[in-house]
């Protein structure tokens, strides 16, 4: 393998998996493909050179229109999801594109290369009441902790310099309904909400900036309500968060599939470090886990919800799909389905002659 590029020699046994390996460095580096994405690329990608070393495929010029069709119906005979085998094939697409801008193979074999449609079950939504009614018993949580032991208005911690149980559970009720106040308002990733710094609110203008997929950044609004809940958060739960990471001996760092510092970060754990998104996935099921509907729990949930109120409530579909994030259309448009199943229900159920 050369030292600037992928390898050229199709003898050489390891060709195709070096190949494979500077393809994820292409998609990490120079497209700046998160770290999730980057390792579904290499397990579909793995499973593709897996298959090739058994039908006697070393090198990049042994891949063909033919062996990348015989890897997908060997797929479709483990049962594999249809959604999977989608995903695999995209992958592979990639990948051989990748290898003739290369200057490795003179024809993409992968542009002919057709997969199953996936399924695309509509998303899970969650009712108004049900939301107004999620908030609600937050906001709740946090005036049972206040009373039981407010915090002070400056965070301090209490002498000896260890946070009382009191101001910390009151904290983490403050986090807690700013985290699901900001989901809903902003219809935000949980990678994007704990990416955020506190620099990135911009209380002003009502606007929060977030990194997405592909590092790109955006600007979304949120609504006065969630104003509300992170000026509460900010004056008083994060402060005292903050200083139980400065009291911690550990130094109060949580993982964090971000990365990035926990100096700035908006959302902090009971120990100081920025905030984890499998914190953020088990608060929020926890918090769906006993509201009626089919479908996953976790923080997308919210997303889901917070863009078909959206075009529940005439918003435009393409600007949904700019708050969303998304780079398809066609992405975004699966919320108008969700919609047009809720109008189709609440016709049977109100119109008399349904």
């Amino acid at each position: 393998m050369t030292e600037d590029g992928p390898p050229t020699e199709p003898d050489d046994p390891t060709a195709l998996r070096a190949a494979m390996i500077e393809f994820e460095r292409s998609l990490r580096i120079e497209r700046g493909f998160s770290s999730h994405t980057v390792r579904a690329y290499r397990s579909d990608l793995d499973d593709l050179v897996a298959f090739a070393g058994r039908a006697g495929v070393d090198g990049p010029a042994g891949i063909t229109l033919e062996l990348l069709r015989d890897w997908l119906w060997f797929a479709t005979q483990r049962s594999l999801a249809r959604s999977t085998i989608a995903r695999r094939a995209a992958s592979a697409r990639a990948f051989t594109a990748w290898l003739v801008r290369s200057g490795v193979l003179a024809v993409d074999p992968g542009v002919r290369l057709r997969s199953p449609k996936p399924q695309r079950p509509l998303p899970r939504v969650v009712s108004r009441p049900q939301i107004d009614g999620i908030l609600t018993m937050l906001a709740a949580d946090v005036d049972r902790e206040d009373g039981d032991a407010s915090v002070q208005d400056d965070g301090a911690v209490k002498a000896g310099g260890s946070i009382g149980p009191g101001p910390a559970r009151t904290a983490v009720a403050l986090r807690n309904l700013a985290i699901v106040e900001l989901l809903y308002a902003s219809a935000l990733r949980v990678s994007e909400l704990v990416g955020v710094d506190v620099d990135d609110v911009d209380f002003e203008r009502l606007t929060v900036r977030v990194t997405g997929k592909g590092s790109k950044q955006r600007v979304v609004p949120f609504g006065v309500p969630a104003q509300t809940a992170l000026s509460e958060y900010l004056r008083h739960g994060r402060p005292v968060l903050a200083a139980s990471g400065r009291s911690s001996p550990t130094g109060g760092g949580e993982p964090s599939l971000s990365g990035s510092s926990s100096r700035g970060a908006l959302l902090l754990g009971s120990r100081g470090g920025r905030l984890g998104t499998r914190s953020v996935y088990q608060l929020v099921a926890t918090l769906l886990a006993d509201i009626p509907g089919s479908g996953p729990s976790g923080p997308h949930a919210l997303r889901h919800t917070a863009a078909t109120h959206l075009l529940d409530g005439g918003a435009d579909l393409r600007a949904v799909q700019e708050m969303l994030g998304h780079a398809s259309l066609g992405t975004t448009q699966i919320y108008t389905h969700v919609s047009t199943e809720r109008l189709r229900e609440s016709y049977r159920v109100a119109h008399p002659r349904a």
